[in-house]
């Protein structure tokens, strides 16, 4: 709190209730965390009788691009949204992936692909 004291003004300082210390992720942490993102992806695809399924070479490339200890959880739902989903999306609307047979998470050349 006195490293506060000195380094901000008072006005700011009366509005702060409580300083939380961040301690930086581990790639252990942001691997269980994305795998409980992974989770809520596939139930919501269950939900629409698509069944999800990943490749350990997938999910280490999404924890490997998403990790960032100094920003925490947010960098690996970024790249879950737009390296997962949203090209989940495009396959299952354009008709390249069929909603019968599972639909499997692959990583090749450093991109998720999707095959079914």
């Amino acid at each position: 709190m006195e490293i506060l004291k000195s380094n901000v003004r008072p006005e700011f300082l009366n509005r702060i209730d409580e300083i939380i210390m961040f301690h930086p992720l581990t790639m252990n942490d942001v691997k269980a965390i994305l795998k409980m993102q992974i989770n809520g992806v596939k139930e919501i695809l269950a939900e629409k009788g698509i069944d999800l399924q990943f490749t350990d070479y997938a999910m280490d490339y999404l924890c490997n691009k998403g990790y960032d200890p100094s920003y925490g959880a947010r960098p690996v739902k970024r790249v879950l949204q737009r390296e997962l989903v949203n090209e989940l999306a495009k396959a299952l609307l354009s008709g390249r992936l069929s909603k019968e047979k599972p639909v499997i998470a692959d990583c090749f050349e450093d991109v998720i692909v999707f095959r079914n």
